[in-house]
């Protein structure tokens, strides 16, 4: 059942002589879970995987709402990207009024990158051996290069520059206007 179903039992309200029972209605008032999000009759979760675990494949374990455990396993060769969306079918909700039938189980795969100089520098020749191969780009002497630096939107001098860009010269800019009547 979802999010403000009523449940109705007719009669069953306070029962005295001489009077007719009210109805009992419960209205239900769905919980949210530190795992599993619903949509619909489909639970939808998040799963942190190690780049390792992206690129070479896992075994992971899922602890289900009725306390059972699943076991879902990568198959051998498949990479798993940032933000990929996998499903197990019948893991999710049952359907209303139809207790055997379930929605599926979807799991959103975040891949955990490694920190900065994680690995030494003598042994990244090695690591680069076994990826695919880099881009090759043609430098010419009419190119610039530049310094890649970090950025962060919350600095003060960022805001500072995109406020000016949005003023013109009657103020700051405004969203369309409509005319009402």
């Amino acid at each position: 059942m979802k999010d403000g179903q009523k449940i109705l039992f007719h009669g069953e309200g306070d029962q005295e002589p001489e009077l007719e029972p009210g109805d009992v209605i419960i209205v239900l008032d769905q919980k949210d879970h530190s795992v599993f999000q619903r949509r619909g009759h489909d639970l939808i979760m998040k799963m942190k995987i190690q780049l390792s675990e992206a690129l070479c494949g896992f075994k992971k374990t899922i602890k289900t709402l009725d306390e059972r455990v699943l076991v879902i396993t990568s198959k051998s060769g498949e990479v798993i990207k940032h933000g990929d969306l996998k499903c197990v079918r019948n893991e999710g909700l049952p359907i209303y009024k139809a207790p055997m039938e379930k929605g599926m189980l979807i799991i959103q795969f975040l891949v955990i990158f490694p920190e900065n100089h994680w690995l030494s520098q003598e042994k990244l020749p090695q690591l680069e051996a076994l990826l695919p191969p880099r881009q090759k780009v043609r430098i010419t002497d009419d190119m610039d290069q530049v310094e890649l630096k970090d950025f962060n939107p919350n600095e003060q001098n960022w805001r500072q520059h995109r406020e000016a860009y949005e003023e013109d010269d009657d103020g700051p800019r405004t969203g369309v206007q409509c005319q009402t009547a």
